[in-house]
């Protein structure tokens, strides 16, 4: 039993007479009996160092990752080209050992990293506060929509079903246990259906969210959308794909209230899911409603340039109870990542990533249709997503694409029954015109 804490019998015997147990079964005593697992659990015969590893690296090789597969898959995260300048400097032990500023004036260079950070998260949505950072788009997206709540005192959020489920479902979770209301509004020809939100919008309505580029990749007309939000006194919320805002307008040039997203594709690996880093962006009459920090300039008592912790909610501590959000951490090395990713990138390299994932994304689209078995989905304009569909099925399409060594569109039916046969393809600036024309000679010969 825990064999592998080094901790010696006398050692075990030390610790339980000093808080006066006789066994270390004691310590689960309140733990009933019929919930205990009360074996050992099922893992086989120690191994050694070496055998370990091996074994270790056995089980990861089973899987394919990108660097083994060319990659067409996206649906909310990226493979984008990161700088090698964004490892190198991201993983000097000053910044990765570096958590929270506890004692945040001391805390010069995480403080920093965080004023950075906000400055450019807040000049790319066009916004004019953001906070540190959050846990991922999807809690971004859900702070959000609670912090619209807090600010107009409604309890109701209205939400594009062209927003990306998985968002959707934390969004419910959320919501629920909030006593607060989440309602869907339908979409006509892949995006949002303004009529019907129309319909939808009350008095109760503290805020409507809305993707763009959306879950299709299509990008919405948000004009209708702000004019109707606003003149009912309810807040805008964007959820953006940071990269799109290269050459797209800003969210803060729309009319947003409040801009999130997920900032993966701002320098972080896939990493099979995570750990990725949400980003939150308001106007300034929202930032005392903002979940986590925000750190501030300053000069010091000799007149230099000095960080600080500006501004941080004392409920998330002292008054849980009272707190629109309980977020008190922030993701500090992805948010270096995307600072490092940003700086080294700069407004053209941003801008010819965008750009060039908008033209290859096309490029592959035309392909695709011109050889007639698979037709578009929608018909409106996208940027590095599109959707297509055909008389095959989705899951033997992708199993085809597999053996020839491609990872391929997400596949529509599993969060939208009615598009069964519709696969979401993502292009990037990484993916060469060889590799297109690989992907669409196979789709082909489907």
């Amino acid at each position: 039993m825990h064999r592998y804490i080094p901790n010696t019998e006398a050692d075990k015997r030390q610790m339980l007479d000093s808080i006066g147990a006789n066994s270390i079964e004691d310590l689960f005593e309140d733990v009933p009996s019929e919930l205990r697992l009360g074996r050992n659990l099922n893992i086989g015969e120690a191994l050694s160092e070496i055998e370990l590893s091996n074994h270790m690296n056995a089980l990861a090789n089973e899987n394919n990752s990108i660097s083994d597969l060319i990659c067409f898959l996206g649906a909310g995260a990226y493979d984008h080209h990161i700088p090698t300048t964004v490892k190198h400097l991201a993983t000097r032990s000053e910044f990765y050992t570096s958590y929270t500023p506890y004692q945040p004036e001391i805390s010069q260079g995480t403080l920093q990293i965080i004023f950075e950070y906000q400055t450019m998260i807040s000049n790319l949505t066009g916004m004019d506060v953001s906070n540190a950072s959050l846990y991922d788009g999807p809690t971004a997206a859900a702070e959000a929509a609670m912090m619209a709540c807090a600010s107009t005192k409604r309890k109701s959020i209205i939400v594009s079903k062209t927003v990306n489920p998985e968002i959707r479902k934390v969004l419910h979770t959320y919501m629920k246990f909030r006593d607060l209301e989440l309602i869907e509004v339908d979409m006509n020809d892949g995006v949002t259906d303004v009529e019907k939100l129309k319909s939808m919008i009350s008095k109760d309505t503290a805020g409507v969210m809305i993707q763009s580029p959306n879950f299709f990749g299509i990008i919405e007309d948000l004009t209708e959308v702000e004019k109707v939000t606003h003149e009912n006194k309810a807040l805008l919320i964007s959820y953006t794909d940071p990269i799109s805002l290269g050459i797209l307008k800003s969210p803060g040039e729309l009319g947003a209230d409040i801009v999130v997203g997920e900032g993966q594709s701002l320098g972080t690996n896939l990493n099979f899911g995570g750990p990725y880093l949400g980003f939150l962006a308001a106007t300034k009459k929202l930032a005392r409603k903002m979940p986590g920090r925000i750190a501030g300039q300053s000069l010091d008592v000799d007149g230099k340039r000095a960080f600080v912790l500006t501004l941080q909610a004392r409920e998330q501590h002292i008054r849980r109870y009272k707190a629109n959000s309980n977020i008190c951490s922030n993701q500090g090395l992805n948010a270096l990542i995307a600072t490092i990713y940003l700086v080294t990138m700069g407004k053209e390299g941003l801008r010819e990533v965008a750009a060039r994932s908008t033209q290859k994304a096309h490029y592959a689209f035309e392909e695709l249709i011109k050889k007639r078995k698979f037709k578009p989905l929608f018909n409106k304009p996208f940027f590095k997503e599109f959707a297509v569909t055909s008389e095959f099925d989705s899951r033997m399409v992708n199993k085809a694409l597999l053996k020839s060594g491609i990872l391929g569109g997400y596949e529509l039916g599993k969060a939208y029954p009615q598009y069964k046969n519709g696969l979401l393809f993502c292009v990037t600036e990484k993916r060469t015109k060889e590799e297109i024309d690989k992907l669409t000679g196979v789709m082909e010969v489907i």
